[in-house]
This record gives C-alpha cells, sequence and structure tokens, in this order.
C-alpha cells in the first residue's frame, strides 16, 4: 500500500511538472537557457559568482511562473496589455508607477499587467540584495529577474488578444512561446555580445515592451495567413508525454510558420539573454561593485526560497486562459 501511494505521489509530481511546462511563459527550457546563457555575457568581475550559481540560476528560471499556483497576483507580473490603453498606448500611459496609478488606479492596471514596473522592482530588489551581500535573495531576484526580462520580450505578452481569442487563432500563445523554441532552437546562434550597463532600467524595460508589441501584428497575420493556404488535416499532430496524447501543432505546421517569421524566435531569445545579463550586471554596479568571492564558497544547491512556490493539489493556476 505505502509502495502504491509513494507511486502515485510520484506520477502527480511528473504530471504536474509536465503542466507547467505547457503551461509556463517561453516554457521550461527557453527560461532556463536564457538565464544560463545570460551568465556568459558577464564581465570578469562578475562571471565567477553567476557560473558559480548557474546550476541555481536555471532550475529555478521558473519560479515565478509556479508561484501562479499560490499567489493570485503573481499572472499580472508577466505581461502587459498595452493595446488596452488606446490607440496611443505609449504616450497615454504614465511610464512611472505612481504616475499611472493616479491616472487608472491599481486595479485596471493590474487587470491589464505590470511586467515593466515589475522588471523594475525586481532590479531594485536585486540591487538592495547586492548591497546587502545576501546570496539566497540575489540569487531568487537574479533568476526572477530573468523570468520577467524574457516575457517582455514575447509579443503576445504585450497585448490583450493575448492568445488569439480575438481573432479565431486560440493556441497561438503557447505555439509561438513553447512549441516552436522545443523544436527549433537547437539552430539558434546565442553568443550575443557583452552585458552592458543599463542607466535607466524603468526605460529600458518600456523599451523592450514597445518593441515586443510592434511584432504583434506580424504574429497574428503571418499565422492567419499560413492556416488559409496549409492543409487543415495536417495542422496538428499528437504527440505523447509522459504517457499522455497531446495534440500539437505539426512539425510541417510549426517548420512553415517559423520560417515565414523570418528568424523572429530567435531574435527574441537572442535579445532576452544579453537583457537579463545587463540588468544583472547593472543591478551590481548600481549595488557599489560589491566584492562578491565571500558567496563564492557558499553552495547553492540547499538554498531554499521564502516565497511558497509548490504546485497544490489541484494543479490549477492563477491568470489567463492560455495558462489553464
Amino acid at each position: 500500500m505505502k509502495r502504491i501511494l509513494l507511486m502515485n505521489r510520484i506520477l502527480t509530481f511528473l504530471l504536474a511538472c509536465t503542466t507547467i511546462f505547457f503551461l509556463s511563459s517561453w516554457g521550461f527550457y527557453a527560461h532556463r537557457e536564457i538565464n544560463r546563457l545570460a551568465v556568459f555575457t558577464l564581465p570578469s568581475q562578475l562571471a565567477p559568482f553567476y557560473k558559480k550559481h548557474l546550476l541555481y540560476l536555471s532550475e529555478h528560471a521558473v519560479d515565478a511562473d509556479k508561484r501562479r499556483y499560490a499567489n493570485e497576483y503573481e499572472a499580472a507580473r508577466h505581461y502587459i496589455d498595452i493595446d488596452a490603453y488606446g490607440s496611443h498606448p505609449f504616450d497615454s500611459l504614465p511610464k512611472h508607477w505612481s504616475e499611472a496609478v493616479s491616472k487608472y488606479g491599481e486595479d485596471t492596471l493590474n487587470s491589464h499587467g505590470i511586467v515593466p514596473w515589475q522588471i523594475d522592482r525586481t532590479y531594485r530588489l536585486l540591487t538592495k540584495a547586492f548591497s546587502d551581500g545576501e546570496l539566497s535573495k540575489i540569487l531568487r531576484y537574479s533568476a526572477d529577474l530573468g523570468h520577467y526580462i524574457a516575457d517582455a520580450h514575447v509579443p503576445l505578452h504585450t497585448t490583450h488578444n493575448y492568445n488569439g481569442q480575438l481573432t479565431n487563432q486560440v493556441g497561438i500563445h503557447a505555439f509561438w512561446e513553447s512549441r516552436l523554441p522545443e523544436l527549433f532552437a537547437h539552430q539558434y546562434n546565442f553568443i550575443v555580445g557583452r552585458a552592458r550597463y543599463v542607466a535607466d532600467p524603468l526605460d529600458e524595460a518600456w523599451r523592450i515592451v514597445q518593441q515586443s508589441f510592434l511584432l504583434v501584428d506580424s504574429v497574428l497575420t503571418l499565422e492567419s495567413t499560413l492556416n488559409d493556404r496549409h492543409p487543415k488535416e495536417k495542422k496538428y499532430t499528437y504527440e505523447n508525454r509522459l504517457r499522455t496524447l497531446e495534440r500539437v501543432y505539426s512539425r510541417s505546421y510549426s517548420t512553415a510558420y517559423h520560417r515565414s517569421l523570418g528568424g523572429m524566435v530567435e531574435r527574441q531569445m537572442r535579445k532576452s539573454i544579453l537583457a537579463t545579463g545587463s540588468f544583472w550586471y547593472s543591478a551590481w554596479i548600481d549595488a557599489g561593485q560589491p566584492d562578491l568571492k565571500n558567496l563564492l564558497k557558499i553552495d547553492s544547491r540547499h538554498l531554499v526560497n521564502p516565497e511558497k512556490d509548490s504546485i497544490p493539489p489541484n494543479g490549477k493556476a492563477f491568470g489567463r486562459e492560455e495558462w489553464q
């Protein structure tokens, strides 16, 4: 009986992990790779510290997605429906949180997502962690910051039509950010150059969002055009994933869409990597370039995040439908 209970628990855990893979932004693979590769953009003064804790940063790259199962406020930190603010949203919406709250109220801001402000907030927390020399917080906020930055580079994280639900393209969210990297990331060139100092993190976060939003029309239009001309019976296929038969976009359809995007997914991943490294580096600079040699002696494998990020038994996440 005990063995049966143990096996059931193991199976439940594996299924939950698989669920998060398909429901998380960029997917497990891409988020982990972005954080891992960002380490190699860092200068010699900072690289040894991050390389020492590379495994932690990679493994915990998806903690922010896991928290959506326990924290109802987490989901809004991953996106912003910028088109909810009118035809000229970047002129209408104040960049500073206090001014935006004064104009729209916190409820409205949270309902449409707050990713640029969350990037800035996490950056400030990381800077303070560097100043205080707190290893657990440095690593936690580094991992989270990479996650939010990567999400801001996903075009469909910047629009109210986040899953194509308004244009009869339901499923395109996971298609673009999970299925395509899963199939094609091994072909990408991830040598992105050296991290550079970010003078204004909030302004840079908004610049990232604006550039991502400019890609939304292409993401949707190219898939719609492909759907009209691709044989309907060849659009989807079924693949076995942990003993579960899952319907996914076929390789032929994925290849055609990936080709029509002209390298967009690769470019956005590359930008995510460089931006993550640059924000880490800048936080360390703004903290006064503290000496991290003593922190190199600590093994981060045994660190536990103070905020609960486990998956509840019902496996139900707070947030949007493409994540359910």
